[in-house]
């Protein structure tokens, strides 16, 4: 055979099997941007189906209800002094604390630098924990509440909350325990009034002193404390509640307080009434 011949035979097979492929290749890529289209027409179809079922429409009417409800919540919080750090006067103490159920209040100093301390950072608290109030107290104005609650040393942060009980009735005596409600077991509640018959539930109380913190001994003992090491502190003691991701503000200062801590004083210990 001549070798001329075979070698223009192999090279025109060459470029056939060259031009087979291309020609494949260019059928599977016009399938794949045909089954393309076609999943972005169903997806459209779906999604125009989805805009008119029934349950996504009560899924979103249930959705604008309950930030409906929040928001009147919001409100009427906002009305009884929650939101922000106000200062009251002592007659006004037992309106404030017994007309929200959750209550923190500074009682304070004004010459004192630690009472300053505190208040700086419960400010950058209080509008990020709209369901407690917050509030302080000149403690030179306030004597009677002074000397009724014991506070010896300033600052001092007492919290308040709202309180239900059980009494227990043993032949002629009662027995009156006091429970805060954040504690309560409501499975175990359930089981004592169930096995005894005289045990009632007795309308709650407001305004009952559950804790306090007496100057910084609670706050690692020195003034550079961060905001959020307070609010820690305070969501431990349950008198605050832990901020969800998405309800943090931006623009509410936290983080740059979170960031910069207040500086020690020349005077590092606490002051005293």
């Amino acid at each position: 055979m001549d070798p001329d011949s075979v070698k223009s035979t192999l090279t025109n097979l060459a470029f056939g099997n060259v031009m087979a492929a291309a020609r494949n290749y260019q059928k599977e890529l016009l399938a794949q941007e045909g089954a393309q289209s076609s999943n972005s027409f169903n997806q459209e179809v779906d999604l125009d189906e989805l805009m008119d079922d029934p349950e996504l429409e009560k899924l979103h009417a249930d959705r604008i209800a309950v930030l409906k409800k929040e928001a009147e919540k919001r409100e009427a919080l906002k009305r009884q002094g929650h939101g922000e750090y106000r200062e009251i006067t002592e007659g006004d103490f037992l309106g404030e604390v017994t007309g929200s159920e959750k209550v923190i209040c500074h009682f304070y100093h004004q010459e004192f630098y630690r009472c300053k301390i505190i208040d700086k950072h419960l400010k950058s608290l209080a509008p990020r924990h709209t369901d407690t109030k917050f509030i302080k107290l000149n403690a030179e104005n306030a004597p009677f509440f002074i000397t009724k609650l014991g506070v010896k040393t300033l600052p001092c942060v007492i919290l308040f909350r709202t309180v239900v009980g059980i009494v227990l009735e043993m032949s002629s005596d009662k027995h009156i325990s006091m429970i805060n409600h954040r504690f309560i077991d409501l499975l175990i509640l359930c089981a004592i009034l169930h096995q005894d018959s005289n045990a009632t539930l007795f309308t709650s109380r407001k305004g009952v002193a559950v804790d306090r913190l007496v100057g910084f001994q609670d706050l690692g003992g020195k003034d550079d404390f961060s905001t959020k090491t307070l609010e820690v502190l305070l969501i431990k003691k349950g008198i605050i509640s832990e901020k969800k991701a998405d309800e943090v503000d931006e623009d509410d200062g936290y983080d740059g307080n979170r960031r910069r801590a207040v500086r020690s004083s020349l005077n590092p210990d606490s002051d005293s009434d």
